[in-house]
């Protein structure tokens, strides 16, 4: 039996279920327990399905194999939220998945971090949609329009469950329009609590950081990174490091509480570098930061690194954005990955520390790594492999598609 209490829409007399038939090749994909069913995997159709709506998923002998989320005009035509035996998705269920989820990060993070995420969409059970928290704001975003008709019941779980002060609502681009037609939702409205006019505050390892919520990247700040942070700061003591795509200052505020002597923001964004200025204003009462000297540069990253060949750096990180969105600008991406690390490693005093991340989808760990190393090669210096990373664990990754962050650390030798 599949049912629900966060139907869209109560009805006087509900249709006949949803039901759906896929290909033998689909089948084997849902039962090695994939979330995505595509629109040509689908043989089978009982009727016209609404947005939202649990469809549900058999087999060609008639058998269970999952139910999950429809949305009739996405190529992903149902995010699937239950594989295996048969449930009933009643609001036991809605709170034992919530419960669930939540009890994953249970030790990850003490009072000196506020800020993390706790549900992460497919990976999570929770297909299409995110929530982070800053502080008392919990930031939900939806990467599928499948949610909208169940947002007001999703609200009121969250809020039963957490607590939060506010709720704000971030939307993926390509649902925006239709969120805003067919649901009177925008991008950046509060869902609940509180209005603001402004950034929120929350802490990292005990720093303090700026997310800009109602605006901002992702949502509002790239928690994704926070390992990497934390092992820049204990690189950093006494080192020169350029923070390239800097964003807000992320790595810098690590690498300075580290006991960097000097860090160089360079981002191509004045609103990114002015964010970065205030957050190292935040934590101006740390001594470390204070003596350490924190310079500004916008420009383009690979424009800046190739025109001032003749400075140099003990700490190079190199955190682009995204250079592959789309599956055929992986190889241009690669060729991108190995230049810009060509680029870091020029900039490096001997003895020097490069981290290069990626979080390109599109380009696998190998490539990436690859690609690094193959720069390192042809720089004619000799290196070592200090580690490899992936993704942070609250927000590890479970099947192909959602393995997109990862990050290298080589050093120079004298």
């Amino acid at each position: 039996m599949v049912a629900t209490n966060m139907n869209p829409q109560p009805r006087a007399k509900l249709p006949a279920r949803l039901r759906l038939r896929v290909t033998a090749a689909a089948e084997s994909i849902l039962r090695g327990g994939h979330p995505w069913l595509f629109a040509e995997s689908v043989r089978e159709q009982n009727r016209a399905g609404e947005l939202g709506e649990l469809a549900v998923i058999y087999d060609r002998k008639d058998g269970f194999l999952a139910v999950g989320l429809f949305d009739p005009d996405s190529p992903i035509r149902v995010r699937v939220l239950h594989s295996g035996k048969p449930q009933a998705l009643d609001a036991a269920w809605w709170q034992a998945r919530l419960t669930q989820t939540l009890a994953q990060r249970e030790g990850l993070f003490d009072a000196q971090t506020t800020g993390w995420r706790c549900i992460n969409g497919e990976s999570g059970g929770w297909p299409g949609l995110v929530l982070d928290r800053y502080d008392a704001t919990l930031v939900m975003k939806l990467y599928t329009a499948a949610w909208l008709p169940r947002l007001e019941s999703l609200v009121k779980l969250v809020e039963e469950n957490l607590a939060p002060e506010r709720i704000v609502l971030r939307l993926s681009r390509n649902i925006q329009a239709m969120a805003a037609a067919r649901f009177k939702k925008s991008d950046g409205q509060i869902l609940s609590g509180a209005a603001l006019s402004g950034p929120v505050v929350f802490m990292e390892t005990g720093l303090r950081f700026e997310a800009d919520v109602l605006r901002g990247q992702k949502t509002g700040f790239f928690l994704d990174q926070r390992e990497n942070r934390r092992f820049v700061e204990t690189l950093a003591r006494d080192r020169t490091a350029l923070n390239a795509f800097s964003f807000s200052g992320g790595f810098s505020l690590y690498a300075a509480r580290g006991g960097a002597a000097a860090v160089t923001d360079l981002d191509i964004s004045a609103h990114a570098l002015d964010g970065a200025r205030r957050n190292f204003a935040l934590n101006e009462a740390i001594p470390a930061l204070a003596r350490c000297s924190h310079e500004l540069v916008q420009a383009d990253a690979f424009e800046w690194l190739g025109a001032t060949a003749g400075r140099k750096f003990d700490l190079v990180v190199l955190d682009p954005p995204s250079l592959a969105k789309r599956e055929p600008e992986r190889a241009g991406a690669i060729h991108a990955y190995a230049r810009l690390a060509a680029l870091g490693i020029a900039a490096l005093n001997r003895g020097g520390i490069l981290l290069a991340a990626s979080c390109s989808a599109h380009v696998t760990a190998a490539e990436f790594f690859g690609a690094v190393r193959a720069s390192a090669a042809a720089s004619g210096r000799n290196f070592s492999d200090l580690r490899t990373t992936g993704h942070a664990p609250d927000h590890a990754a479970k099947f192909k598609e959602g393995e997109y962050l990862k990050a290298i650390y080589l050093q120079m030798a004298r």
